[in-house]
């Protein structure tokens, strides 16, 4: 299935269409602070507005801290619940509805490489919506004790 993925980080604005998709927009609020780190430019979710089909949706990306978990970027669609968390280095995986659906990966420079899984009954709005978040935020994580070893070792002289 053909995906088109328009992402501007700069202007904070990711547009995903395709044939039989629905269009899912993603735009970070204007005077929004910039994280150069994420692809949309915040993890802040009131500075995010999503829509998928014109419709509003609801987007709740936590803080991106220490654990791969406080990466995850959950998604509310009528009544549908998303999530993307990483589940390795590259890659983070989408459930629907705590169903995995597949995993997708992504470096943040508006390209998305996408693995579904057999049999998962993967819809087109699941597809359009798990494109959408990987693009803006990226994929993948360190695992934590990777992530504290690093910081111990910038503290060692």
């Amino acid at each position: 299935m053909y995906v088109q993925i328009d992402l501007d980080g700069p202007a904070g604005t990711l547009r995903v269409t395709g044939h039989d998709l629905p269009t899912v927009e993603l735009v970070r609020a204007p005077g929004a602070t910039v994280n150069r780190l994420v692809p949309i430019g915040t993890r802040d979710r009131a500075a995010l507005t999503l829509t998928v089909d014109g419709r509003p949706a609801r987007i709740r990306p936590a803080r991106g801290r220490l654990l791969r978990r406080s990466y995850r970027v959950d998604v509310r669609v009528d009544g549908t619940r998303y999530r993307l968390v990483p589940c390795s280095y590259a890659e983070s995986r989408l459930t629907r509805d705590g169903r995995r659906l597949g995993r997708l990966e992504s470096s943040g420079d508006g390209t998305v490489d996408a693995d579904w899984e057999t049999g998962a009954g993967v819809r087109p709005r699941d597809i359009a919506v798990g494109t959408a978040l990987a693009a803006a935020f990226g994929t993948g994580a360190s695992p934590w004790w990777e992530t504290v070893g690093d910081i111990v070792g910038e503290l060692i002289p």
